[in-house]
């Protein structure tokens, strides 16, 4: 027979609300206490004590900051293309206006990333090192489908909190694939595709443009163009134009900067401020003192 053990509270309706809202800390009177509370699960203790500090106290839960990227990818016969914008932001600020958003997993594999910075370059970092320890034990050349998989399992443990958005590309011994890795770990296999917030942009580009009989020129031309959509098109996307081209012989090569479409024309003049426009409050003149004798250590 199972044996059931029931908890019951007494609870004094004399008492504030607030009394009772808060979490009670329960010691364990016998061995099901202690086995109840190693079983695991969900625990909704907390939830009470935070609406009560949130009404009362007026204590506000973190939000999520949004991020701004444009990144896409095309799988061509014996080749796979990716772009991303350069642009980096911090809220409403722009951070970085040539920042590297493409970025090296193996020789063969290479991807975009769109999302937070410190998770993509951590994430990716990791992926780096766990993929030449693997060449290393195997004496092969890793396939893309074991990033994925590695990533896939990665990124679904956390549940969204690595902010990762992958367009992931790479040319294996079974020939070109492109995926498409959200941040909660799933995965899809396209022949084109486009992440980010200036994705609806770029893949409206892809989807009227796009064909699998493209040659190396004319993929540049097009992954091109639709980052550029994302870059007129997104105030979160911006600056200039990132191309990784990953083929079977050469492996992946990037073209940093392969277009600048938001190069600056001309500069406004400096103008100093002139003398007088900040009042001096205090002003000290210290004498530097010279030594004209070198110094000679002995041991």
């Amino acid at each position: 027979q199972a044996l059931v053990a029931q908890r019951k509270y007494k609870t004094d309706h004399s008492a504030p609300i607030h009394a009772v809202t808060m979490a009670a800390v329960e010691e364990p009177q016998d061995y099901l206490d202690v086995l109840q509370s190693h079983r695991g699960g969900f625990s909704f203790e907390n939830c009470k004590r935070n609406a009560y500090l949130a009404s009362q106290v007026a204590i506000k839960p973190p939000t999520a900051m949004k991020s701004g990227t444009t990144i896409c990818g095309i799988q061509l016969k014996d080749v796979v293309i990716l772009a991303a914008d350069t642009r980096s932001t911090c809220g409403p600020m722009v951070a970085d206006k040539n920042c590297e958003k493409l970025h090296f997993i193996a020789k063969n594999v290479y991807c975009a990333g769109a999302g937070t910075a410190a998770d993509l370059q951590h994430t990716t970092e990791m992926m780096e090192s766990q993929m030449e320890l693997l060449r290393m034990a195997t004496g092969t050349q890793p396939r893309v489908c074991t990033v994925v998989r590695r990533l896939s399992s990665m990124l679904f443990k956390y549940q969204g909190y690595v902010g990762c958005a992958l367009v992931l590309g790479g040319v294996d011994v079974t020939g070109p694939h492109l995926f498409q890795i959200y941040p909660h770990g799933s995965t899809d296999k396209l022949p084109f595709t486009s992440m980010g917030s200036g994705s609806l942009a770029a893949m409206a580009i892809l989807e009227a443009e796009y064909n699998e009989n493209l040659s190396v020129e004319e993929g540049k031309k097009l992954v091109a163009k639709a980052i550029r959509a994302g870059i007129f098109n997104d105030l979160g996307s911006g600056s200039n134009v990132d191309v990784c081209v990953i083929t079977k012989d050469v492996g992946g090569t990037i073209l940093r900067n392969f277009e600048k479409p938001n190069e600056r024309k001309f500069r406004a003049k400096h103008a100093a401020f002139p003398i007088g426009t900040t009042p001096i409050m205090k002003q000290e003149i210290t004498k530097l003192v010279s030594v004209e004798e070198d110094v000679v250590m002995r041991d």
